[in-house]
């Protein structure tokens, strides 16, 4: 039988990793952006205890590899008597994980941002958390967008890591049809193409939030 037949015929198994892919990358790029920003407010201000607990979890998370915090979640946790699902370990590790670099992304961008904005705003009798939110946010996240473009397309390629604590996705399903008929080459190259397709969605809306962002005024930061 053709190879690529056996590709074909095994096309349930691809889709269905597919849209795993797409569900655990979708959830966890959405609560690791809301995460980042979360971080990013509690980080504003004085120095305080808050924030130097905040920053070494930040700095944990940049120099943990991403696999052993998955296996951390999924197989050490069951020690403490808290045992997840590998859907779930998989989705919180991504979420933590990117969580933690969304964050020193955004607070290196909000280091540049111009103090006049934030001094017009308080002088206008802004308060604190409506400065952030109508007037650094918009700002440091449009400011932002290649990086976190960059970053977007990391927690794509790191989902396929979950596949060794047996969560169906993309690669997953590659190996899945690579060892039962033998066929690695275009197994895998399957698998690189559906991973590509969702970083060409990745790359062209990150250009049209940029193009949004410069009709919008914020070209200039």
């Amino acid at each position: 039988m053709n190879e690529w037949s056996i590709i074909w015929q095994s096309r349930d198994t691809f889709i269905s990793g597919f849209l795993k892919t797409l569900q655990l990358f979708g959830i966890s790029a959405l609560l690791g952006l809301l995460l980042g920003v979360v971080l990013l407010y509690l980080l504003e201000g004085q120095s305080n205890w808050l924030r130097k607990g905040l920053g070494g979890f930040i700095n944990v998370m940049r120099t943990v590899p991403f696999l052993i915090l998955a296996y951390l979640i999924y197989y050490g946790l069951p020690q403490g008597g808290l045992r997840l699902s590998a859907d779930l370990a998989g989705l919180i590790a991504l979420t933590l994980y990117h969580g933690a670099y969304f964050s020193e992304i955004l607070r290196g961008q909000r280091l540049v941002i111009p103090k006049g904005l934030v001094e017009a705003a308080q002088a206008h009798g802004f308060r604190h958390h409506l400065v952030f939110l109508r007037i650094l946010l918009p700002n440091v996240f449009m400011s932002s967008l290649p990086l976190l473009g960059n970053q977007l397309i990391v927690c794509l390629k790191d989902t396929a890591f979950l596949c060794i604590i047996t969560v169906r996705e993309v690669t997953a399903a590659a190996n899945s049809v690579q060892s039962t008929y033998f066929i690695p080459m275009k197994a895998f190259l399957v698998a690189i193409l559906l991973y590509w397709i969702i970083s060409l969605v990745i790359e062209y809306g990150i250009r049209y939030l940029t193009r949004f962002g410069k009709q919008r005024g914020f070209s200039h930061v």
